[in-house]
């Protein structure tokens, strides 16, 4: 195993590398910028590091210096997480040319799967399904349109360099392909620095389902199940569950062997994804995520299996110790991602202080969070704060778990997304697993204002007076608090209550 790494990320991934390396039995470096310099991983790390100022293009995005800094200070690994520098094949490559282990693929293979077109072509010489479209980028709007008319309407303008959904457009008929061209181009130069992009037939309802896979540096590749990850806004994934709610036993095994086969096409080693969308029992290549991904928990809730540990093993040169068929699912989770963000308001960013922070408890509730009470919150940085994961024996229990630990989940000082999550739990089709990467839209109602009905605050009312008149004529308790009791105006989630 190897005795160190240093970490070169922040917030909550950063904190779950430092568990996972003490668990190891791994010397814990972290970096961080001046904003971070209280956070959570740069308290529990071995070590740690300032890099730099607050912006992460001078502190989190300097590879050299963070290189330089790892031999520094004796570092034998670098662990990049997810985010900033985890899919740049040139940091990977320069982590290597350093004399260092990076825990992660190959920089070839970051490369080969960063380019969307180039892993498109790959997945296909393989005989991994894609969506209908090109393998090649089109160099200008004439071009894009022929290529249109081939595929047929509507398509998807996608970037190459891509990722989150920066670079994309959606086209329903030829006399919106030109100006789409140049929005799609220029959002993916200044996003990527790569202004070239693709198209691909747009499918009408999909789900986004992906799989985990792992591989070794000995050939060895296995699939961790699925995960559904349909709920999203712009392409940016909101909420996650393991197993998924429609996938049979035989699509489970058809899409994961799918997935083993594209691993194996680039010689993939370590922890990553394959992504799929999914419609009426179709599967079709997405891209893949040479990286852990931030939804990680639920494929660890039920399968059992450390991602986190696998990654730290294969890169010190590990074997896998088990195959495709000790592979068992156990139950059901669901993570929900606390993000620093009013969803009422369209999901703007806030930001702020952390003022109070009460974490949910109890059983099967799993807490991965980046900050603290007392945290600022700032825009230099993306605004997860943290992921609230349930796992239990069904979904329709994790459900009801996940609803359970957002009541008792509180954050204040900031807008979070909590309040979102909460309503989603309620919404019939969620709960029914009628979703698709179109949830949103089909349910605008779930970001709007949501005023109480006139017979709730009518009964709300009616029990705080009932209730207050109870405490005037109580007793008063000898040798007992004073503090006064939830009333029920509170506990109907009304004005000065947890709603």
């Amino acid at each position: 195993m190897i005795g160190s790494v240093l970490i070169a990320n922040r917030g909550e991934i950063a904190l779950r590398l430092v568990r996972g390396a003490r668990e190891c039995g791994i010397h814990a470096i972290a970096v961080y910028s001046e904003a971070d310099r209280l956070a959570p991983h740069v308290l529990e790390a071995d070590e740690a590091y300032c890099i730099g100022p607050a912006p992460s293009s001078e502190s989190y995005l300097r590879g050299e210096a963070i290189v330089a800094l790892a031999k520094d200070v004796g570092a034998e690994a670098i662990h990049p997480g997810y985010g900033f520098l985890a899919e740049r094949a040139d940091f990977a490559r320069m982590v290597e040319d350093a004399g260092l282990v990076f825990v992660g693929p190959a920089p070839e293979t970051i490369a080969a799967m960063g380019d969307k077109t180039e892993a498109r072509r790959r997945m296909k010489e393989a005989g991994v399904p894609i969506v209908p479209g090109l393998t090649e980028a089109v160099a200008d709007p004439e071009a894009a349109e022929e290529a249109a008319a081939d595929i047929g309407f509507p398509v998807l303008l996608k970037a190459s360099a891509g990722g989150g959904g920066k670079g994309m457009r959606v086209v329903s008929e030829p006399g919106e392909l030109r100006r789409a061209f140049e929005a799609a181009s220029r959002e993916a130069l200044a996003a990527f620095g790569d202004g070239s992009v693709y198209l691909e037939r747009y499918l009408a309802r999909p789900r986004h389902v992906e799989i985990q896979v792992l591989g070794d540096a000995h050939g060895n590749v296995v699939h961790l199940a699925e995960r559904e990850c349909s709920i999203q806004r712009r392409h940016q994934k909101l909420v996650e569950e393991a197993p998924s709610p429609v996938l049979t036993d035989e699509e489970r095994a058809r899409m994961g062997e799918t997935a083993v086969r594209a691993a194996q096409a680039v010689d993939y080693r370590g922890a990553g994804t394959i992504e799929f969308l999914y419609q009426e029992g179709e599967c079709f290549f997405l891209e893949m995520n040479t990286r852990i991904q931030v939804e990680h928990p639920v494929t660890e809730l039920v399968t059992g299996i450390d991602l986190v540990e696998w990654q730290f093993r294969v890169a010190s040169g590990q074997p896998l110790d088990f195959g495709q068929d000790d592979i068992r699912l156990v139950g059901h989770s669901i993570e929900c991602r606390i993000t620093s963000e009013d969803h009422l308001g369209g999901f703007l960013p806030s930001t702020g202080a952390i003022t109070h922070l009460g974490v949910p408890t109890g059983p099967g509730v799993r807490w991965d969070g980046g900050v603290l009470q007392g945290t600022e919150v700032t825009l230099h940085y993306d605004p997860l704060l943290a992921k609230l994961i349930v796992h239990a024996a069904t979904r329709e229990a994790a459900i009801a778990r996940m609803a359970r630990a957002l009541d008792e989940l509180v954050v204040s000082g900031v807008e979070t997304c909590a309040p979102f999550h909460r309503r989603v739990m309620d919404e019939a089709d969620f709960r029914r697993g009628d979703i698709s990467i179109r949830y949103l839209d089909e349910h605008p109602e779930l970001l709007e204002e949501n005023e109480p009905e006139s017979e709730l605050i009518a009964a709300a009312v009616a029990a705080a007076l009932l209730e207050d008149d109870h405490r005037r004529h109580r007793a008063p308790r000898i040798g007992t608090s004073r503090a006064e009791p939830v009333s029920a105006w509170r506990r109907a989630g009304m004005p000065g209550g947890a709603s």
